[in-house]
């Protein structure tokens, strides 16, 4: 097994750790598991290999302070944060902090196991221009101005009410609008949606 091939989780739940433990090493993922970021940092010395799942919501050292702690102690590993259904914000958070990824939680086995390949073929081109972007500029050129001010609310982390209510619109009109933004945009899922926004606003 690679070192390339190494999968950190860290999570407060022994029962998420055990379960995710026991699918990563299904798909053949050498695995680590961590109760906290604490342990893990503590363990941090050198050049990490691999990627990080994390939970966003954990006690002590959260996802959000967990990736700030990384990258402020020079360590360039991938992160995937798992977040709850109203945790969208954190997660926008934590890609604009630097997180590979975000996985809504329930999630599919496959769909997290795609994002940990996919993080750790693109560990190594995290500052080159990202391949995708020319197509997503062009995407968002299709956006109506509508559109494309609830894709703004969804990047901000903000939910389906809020976006009505900042935009003078219902909630349903909101549901309505995301819904074309997703397929305008070819988007998967939020988390998919988002990355690519933040892919163009990272790359002038």
């Amino acid at each position: 097994m690679a070192d390339s091939d190494l999968v950190h989780v860290v999570d407060d739940d022994v029962d998420v750790r055990k379960s995710l433990g026991f699918l990563l090493a299904t798909a053949d993922f050498a695995v680590r598991l961590y109760e906290s970021a604490t342990a893990f940092l503590a363990t941090a010395t050198g050049h990490l290999d691999g990627c990080v799942i994390t939970d966003v919501r954990m006690p002590g050292i959260d996802g959000i302070e967990f990736l700030r702690q990384l990258r402020a102690g020079g360590h360039a590993i991938p992160v995937i944060v798992m977040t709850g259904h109203a945790d969208v914000a954190l997660a926008v958070q934590a890609m604009k902090e630097g997180a590979a990824d975000f996985i809504e939680k329930p999630f599919d086995d496959e769909m997290l196991i795609g994002a940990i390949r996919s993080a750790l073929a693109n560990r190594n081109q995290a500052n080159a221009a990202h391949p995708q972007s020319v197509d997503i500029r062009a995407r968002l050129l299709a956006l109506s101005d509508r559109e494309r001010q609830v894709l703004d609310g969804l990047v901000s982390g903000l939910p389906n009410k809020t976006i009505a209510y900042d935009l003078g619109i219902s909630p349903r009109t909101v549901e309505i609008h995301r819904a074309n933004v997703m397929s305008k945009m070819g988007a998967s899922s939020l988390s998919h949606l988002v990355r690519m926004a933040l892919i163009v606003e990272s790359r002038p």
